[in-house]
């Protein structure tokens, strides 16, 4: 048996669209960026989402959809989320779009780094690129 649903009404007595730009709640190109950068970094320090979430005081479901941009994080959540991550709440906010991806990428410091980076980037099965990181892991943890 099918659920019947309603169209949700707003106070003019028009259909509410969860695509229209007056719905502030709703979430925007940023809160994808936004989420982005906070698995970027939760990444790069080595945490799971449980272990965020634990840090923050909720569910490793709401991480991951502060991760993918479905929910919004609020001001004081971010700056949990900045402290948990130990980075600054301006770590999250872009300058002039392009001084981010530098940051981002000054670990690349020779042309070893760079080609590695691009044949990785090259592979196309996901089974073949996580086995590329874990000989890399292997590689390294030996050394």
């Amino acid at each position: 048996m099918a659920k019947k649903t309603t169209p949700k009404i707003i106070s003019n007595g028009k259909k509410k669209s969860k695509d229209d730009p007056k719905n502030n709640r709703s979430t925007v190109k940023y809160d994808h960026e936004l989420g982005k950068r906070i698995r970027l970094r939760r990444v790069e320090i080595g945490i799971s989402q449980s272990e965020l979430a634990e840090k923050l005081g909720v569910s490793f479901q709401q991480v991951q959809k502060y991760e993918k941009g479905v929910n919004r994080v609020g001001a004081a959540r971010l700056q949990q989320v900045a402290t948990a991550l130990d980075v600054p709440v301006t770590f999250f906010f872009d300058g002039d779009g392009k001084s981010r991806e530098v940051d981002s990428l000054l670990f690349i410091d020779s042309s070893f780094s760079l080609r590695l980076l691009r044949a990785y980037s090259s592979v196309k099965s996901q089974a073949v690129q996580r086995q590329f990181v874990s000989l890399i892991e292997s590689i390294a943890a030996n050394e």
